[in-house]
Formats: C-alpha cells, sequence, structure tokens
C-alpha cells in the first residue's frame, strides 16, 4: 500500500497530535477518527423500505392536511371579521 504526504496547518496538526494515542502513529489517528466519525447522513437517502416510506408520506400528507385546514379557517375567520367591520352600524336616530 502505498503513502501520501498531506500538508495541514499548524493548529490544525496541534490539534491532532493531541488526540494522538502514545502507540498510534498519525495514520492510525486519521482511521480511528474517521471510523469514530458518523456517516454523511445522505449516504442512506432514499433507502426506506417501502412500508416506511408510505407510512412517512401518510403522516406527511396528514400534517399538510391539518395545516391547510388551519389556514382555512383562519381566513375564513378574518374574512368574516372584515367583513363585519365594513358593515354600517344600525342607527337609531332619525334625520
Amino acid at each position: 500500500m502505498g503513502t501520501k504526504t498531506i500538508g495541514v496547518k499548524d493548529d490544525t496538526y496541534e490539534r491532532l497530535k493531541g488526540r494522538k494515542r502514545d502507540d498510534e502513529s498519525f495514520t492510525d489517528l486519521v482511521e480511528r477518527l474517521l471510523e469514530e466519525t458518523t456517516a454523511d447522513w445522505r449516504a442512506g437517502f432514499g433507502t426506506l423500505d417501502e412500508d416506511a416510506a408510505d407510512a412517512l408520506e401518510e403522516t406527511v400528507q396528514e400534517s399538510r392536511d391539518r395545516t391547510s385546514a388551519g389556514l382555512a379557517a383562519r381566513q375564513r375567520t378574518a374574512i368574516e371579521e372584515l367583513a363585519d367591520a365594513s358593515e354600517p352600524e344600525d342607527s337609531d336616530e332619525t334625520a
């Protein structure tokens, strides 16, 4: 297996050196850190099984429906309040 030389800033080198164990080479350190790193969430994107995907889709649609119904109700209320506010008040006074 070949090797590659990489450059890192001094502060990065010091941080790596601080994480390096006495019995580790820098290669061992980098390998350990890479293994400890959480995998990129995008690597598994789109891998839901069909049942889970269907359940997720149903949940999202129900949430959208509730949001839409709530917005529609608030719009109706606002329109009614505006209509009531713009109606002239009945007056018992005669001219």
